[in-house]
């Protein structure tokens, strides 16, 4: 029975010491080695083995890219604070696995520590609008400055991020204000502007109206005049006994009772009052004899052109 039951033990011993001797590691992550406490090799992806019970698997070391995010709170040149989002991506360097290990004993708390003195360093220079137009340039900075300091140690600073600038809560209502205000005043000048262009193009389409206007009135009077010309023409053609007073004083009574007849027909009202009397048909027979040297003009244009 004793004989039966020592190789099972046996065979117990060797899968638990094969089981020990055997170390799967995964995909981009690597492990680092010790024996009885001093490093002995760092272990990459795949199928290792290592002594059992002498050898140990002191950590495991992530290669992949990691994201450390920071929230600092500083000064700005024009004596604001600011709360900043900062994200650092990095990685171990393959070949620096061991130096990664031994020589930080916290990395982030380390990276973070250098973000910390980097943006404080940093954004104390620009005022608070300078902070939102340049942020890539403090992230860039910062990149670089970690990058410098982190490399030594087997750590790869891959990229900075300023994701979020919150500055206090009433700055951010005064630059809302101011914000608000300039694209008001905007509103205003561009509003101004177009009043100004509706006002200007009124006036130049009344200017160019009344310029037609007087083009009108100018055409007709010369053609009132000319028409004037051509009655005289014929009366003279036709009767040849007609003097010139005669003539306008038959033209200028044509003339006055044709107005009255447009006023009359131009009103809204269906009668009109005009003075009259007989003694007011005398002054205006007057003023039409007052036109004889007109009409002797006349007659001497006519005569002219006759000729």
């Amino acid at each position: 029975m004793e004989n039966a039951v020592t190789p099972i033990i046996m065979l117990l011993v060797l899968f638990v010491f094969l089981f020990k001797a055997v170390l799967i590691i995964k995909e981009q992550s690597s492990v680092v080695v010790e024996r009885f406490g001093k490093f002995i090799k760092i272990a990459d992806s795949g199928l290792n083995f290592i002594i059992p019970f002498i050898d140990k698997k002191a950590a495991a070391v992530n290669l992949r890219v990691q994201q450390l995010d920071v929230t600092i709170e500083t000064k700005t040149l024009d004596d604001v604070f600011v709360n900043l989002q900062v994200s650092v991506q990095y990685s171990v360097r393959r070949n620096m696995v061991k130096e990664a290990f031994y020589s930080l004993d916290n990395p982030t708390n380390q990276i973070s520590s250098y973000i910390f003195d980097d943006v404080r360093a940093e954004v104390p220079k620009l005022e608070l609008d300078d902070v939102f137009a340049k942020k890539d340039d403090i992230a860039v900075a910062v990149q670089r400055n970690i990058a410098q300091s982190m490399g030594k140690y087997g750590y790869d600073i891959i990229k900075a991020l300023i994701t979020d600038i919150d500055p206090d809560h009433k700055v951010k209502e005064s630059m809302n204000r101011i914000n608000a205000a300039k694209r008001e005043k905007e509103a205003a000048l561009e509003e101004a502007e177009a009043s100004k262009i509706r006002i200007v193009k009124k006036a130049e389409a009344e200017a160019e109206a009344k310029r037609l206007s007087g083009e009108g009135i100018a055409q007709q009077r010369l053609e009132i005049v000319r028409g004037f010309k051509e009655s005289v023409e014929d009366f003279k053609k036709s009767l040849k006994t007609v003097t010139h007073e005669e003539i306008m004083q038959f033209v200028l009574m044509t003339q006055y009772f044709d107005t009255i007849k447009d006023i009359g027909a131009n009103s809204k009202n269906s009668s009109i009052l005009v003075p009259h009397s007989p003694g007011g048909m005398r002054d205006f027979q007057d003023q039409i004899i007052k036109g004889t040297y007109v009409g002797s003009q006349m007659d001497k244009d006519i005569n002219g052109d006759s000729n």
